[in-house]
């Protein structure tokens, strides 16, 4: 479901539904919760009491009582409020911790298919901000406005029995102040938090794109231009928070003056009663005070009404992750096969609303052989190779791992049979020895030197200061391109499959390395190998070449 067809009622109870193994801890706060506030109120009315007995008006309970009580009732205010906050936030950072999960599992599920499109300041956005934005959801409003119902309720009992009058006044009270204003406020917000959150996105996306280009930034002295356009998103989330405040003073001011309202009617209503006998003095001050000091669980939930919009907006984001639908299903419960050759049958395919990148590609892959394809840019090699890893499934034809169709091969069991280099390697912020054994996790450090001595790389590792456990920093951005490219080619082989995918993999790599990299390749009896690449020194090795031109094999 998307954005725009998701309410803020289906959102709610979507994010309610994460909650079912917590429910005990819900409970326990909400529990709290409504003792917690009822101490709280009943500490004015019990004083009320006070003073009915010590100006001698009519009263059925001795002072000494009533002090003791006043004083059990202040006690446990402050337990109470300590219970129920702290079940509040061990429930909202346990299902954070819930969320995370989820939307990290989406987003492996949707990879890479699914994430090529995406804005990654955005991605970024919603992990981090946006969910932990849900926090307000469950840890301020979910048992709030359970407090709120049950604290009501039972205050329009107690008032009411004083006449079913005041109990009217007091229902329609609560009602105002904990249902109308809120839901209102957050219909005049709602666009507005949708707004502030995207724009949010936008900002990390430029800041990450920024930093990412910093190099380029400074040598086209671009910098001057770039904090320009840092000024317009600036201002842009400021205009978006001046709005989310200037409602939000609204809606306080609303609160407020219907708390007045509600106040005084009940006491001209209580004072009106009492003229006409049916009420006596003690019931106009207790009534009154009641109402007075009851609005604390019904003010919380008038206060959400604005920064509520905010946390939809982010649920929205968050549950678009989660309800994204998979571009390709992994298979689980079929075939688990020994590679024997690959193939692909009348392939056609598009991306979404493009025209065929590949069109009727018919190619027969031998075990133990070299493919070399070429062709312009755009032509749809790279596709070809990521058609045979099954990161998209094929519109029209077949792609197989000799004799079945990948679709019937376990996804798994085809990953293992596969080693994917992409024409980009990209590196995480660790050592170099850790970056290679990502295709690898159980890999000893002789099967991770035996596959740098592959990629020509072992010699350059070994004269780094701290050799394999050398640091390659954010993005790699230590090493040169030809650097990153070797590390790539040393995952590769690696992960020891059978089947090697090579996208320009040796497009940034001198001629020397180059050479000792084919080498090797060429002289690895065991595995198969289909090699897209511009360079002719490249295509030497391999047993045949293939042109790909505007999606067509010749």
């Amino acid at each position: 479901m998307s954005n725009e067809n998701r309410s803020t009622i289906n959102v709610m109870v979507r994010l309610l539904e994460l909650l079912k193994p917590l429910i005990l801890i819900l409970s326990v706060a909400v529990i709290a919760g409504v003792l917690g506030y009822l101490a709280a109120m009943f500490i004015p009315i019990l004083g009320s009491y006070g003073i009915i007995n010590a100006i001698g008006l009519a009263s059925n309970i001795k002072l000494s009582t009533l002090l003791a009580f006043l004083g059990v009732i202040g006690f446990s205010r402050g337990i109470l409020h300590y219970i129920e906050q702290i079940s509040n936030h061990f429930l909202a950072f346990k299902i954070l911790a819930i969320i995370r999960d989820r939307v990290f599992s989406s987003l492996r599920k949707l990879a890479p298919a699914k994430l090529e499109s995406k804005n990654k300041g955005d991605l970024i956005s919603i992990i981090t901000g946006d969910i932990e934005l849900l926090e307000v959801f469950y840890a301020h409003t979910i048992s709030p406005i359970l407090i709120a119902i049950i604290v009501s309720i039972t205050m329009i009992l107690f008032i009411g029995r004083l006449h079913f009058v005041l109990g009217i006044i007091a229902l329609f009270a609560y009602l105002t102040v904990g249902v109308l204003i809120p839901t209102v406020a957050s219909k005049r917000n709602k666009e507005n938090g949708e707004k502030l959150r995207k724009n949010m996105g936008n900002m990390n996306t430029f800041m990450l794109d920024s930093l990412r280009g910093i190099k380029e930034i400074i040598q086209y002295d671009a910098g001057n231009s770039m904090v320009r356009k840092l000024n317009n998103k600036g201002e842009k989330l400021v205009e978006d928070q001046k709005r989310m405040s200037k409602n939000r003073g609204i809606n306080m001011a609303v609160t407020g003056f219907a708390i007045s309202v509600f106040s005084i009617a009940i006491l001209f209503t209580s004072l009106y009663l009492f003229n006409i006998n049916l009420l006596d003095e003690n019931a106009v001050l207790i009534s009154t005070v009641s109402m007075f000091s009851s609005f604390g669980p019904v003010i919380a939930i008038a206060n959400l009404g604005s920064s509520l919009t905010q946390t939809i907006a982010a649920g929205n984001r968050v549950l678009d992750i989660i309800d994204e639908s998979k571009e390709v299903i992994e298979v689980k419960d079929k075939m688990d096969i020994d590679f024997s050759g690959a193939s692909t049958k009348d392939l056609s395919f598009k991306y979404e609303g493009d025209k065929y990148i590949l069109e009727g590609i018919n190619l027969n892959v031998e075990e133990n052989e070299i493919i070399g394809i070429v062709g312009k840019s755009g032509s749809g090699k790279s596709t070809l190779l990521k058609l045979f890893m099954r990161f998209w499934d094929v519109d029209k034809g077949e792609v197989k791992l000799n004799p079945l169709n990948i679709k019937e091969i376990n996804t798994a069991r085809l990953r293992d049979m596969e080693s994917f280099m992409t024409q980009d390697t990209d590196l995480f912020h660790d050592s170099i020895i850790n970056n290679i054994k990502v295709a690898k996790l159980d890999a000893s450090l002789e099967e991770v030197k035996k596959a740098c001595k592959m990629a020509s790389l072992d010699e350059f590792i070994s004269d780094l200061p701290k050799g394999y456990n050398t640091e390659v920093g954010e993005l790699g951005d230590t090493l040169s391109g030809g650097e990153k490219q070797r590390i790539g080619l040393a995952r590769t082989f690696l992960h020891n499959a059978p089947f090697l995918l090579l996208d320009e993999p040796t497009s940034n790599i001198d001629s020397l390395n180059e050479a000792i990299i084919l080498k090797a390749i060429r002289e690895d009896k065991k595995r198969t190998t289909i090699i897209v690449s511009h360079k002719e020194s490249t295509m030497r090795i391999a047993d045949r070449v293939i042109n790909i031109e505007s999606g067509r094999m010749s």
